[in-house]
């Protein structure tokens, strides 16, 4: 990462941080991963070779801009979606500065309807951060779009887990994924699609 580009990341991290302080309703907080998170997501999309990406739930781009910079690096391309027409032009911005829009897809529609659209197993990595309440109605449709060794990474497994119990009980009895729970930033919890169940 060049100087200009960790600059960049810093004052947007200061910006969220500041933004969230100032006790907006949630539809104008920032809500962003922590920089260890980001660091990990690259980490993992590198060793991975995921080209196809997938995030639900863009806000600012802030993380997004993680997952582009890993993309860029192995050609790989990230679609992301976000509802709110405010963080859809935030994010817009910032990816311009970021210079980061060749290996990013900004798609404006709600969630629940664009996972729907998409083919099964089109996408080798995917990362959930959004509107955690819709993710076991989304779920049907999450499974269907992650290609066999493909990888679901889920935010906020340790700051909000009562939240995300619904959907984490699901992963766990299904025979069709791995999971584990990983204690960076606010708990990034994995789950690994099988290629052939076998249990």
């Amino acid at each position: 990462m060049n100087d200009q580009l960790d600059e960049f990341l810093q004052e947007l991290e200061n910006f969220g941080q500041t933004n969230d302080a100032a006790g907006p309703d949630r539809s104008l907080r920032m809500l962003n991963i922590t920089r260890d998170t980001g660091e990990f997501l690259a980490v993992l999309i590198n060793a991975m070779q995921a080209r196809s990406i997938l995030e639900v739930g863009t806000s600012n781009g802030y993380s997004t801009i993680w997952l582009a910079m890993a993309a860029a690096k192995i050609g790989g391309l990230v679609q992301t979606i976000e509802a709110s027409d405010y963080k859809v032009a935030l994010a817009s911005m910032n990816f311009e500065r970021a210079g980061l829009q060749p290996w990013i897809r900004q798609i404006h529609a709600d969630a629940g309807q664009a996972l729907k659209e998409w083919m099964d197993e089109q996408f080798d990595f995917v990362f959930l951060d959004s509107y955690r309440s819709e993710y076991t109605r989304w779920w049907p449709d999450l499974k269907r779009i992650i290609r066999p060794g493909g990888l679901l990474v889920i935010d906020n497994a340790i700051s909000h887990p009562e939240e995300l119990q619904p959907l984490l009980s699901i992963l766990s009895k299904d025979p069709a994924f791995i999971t584990s729970l990983v204690p960076v930033g606010k708990g990034e919890y994995l789950a690994s699609k099988v290629a052939q169940s076998i249990l």
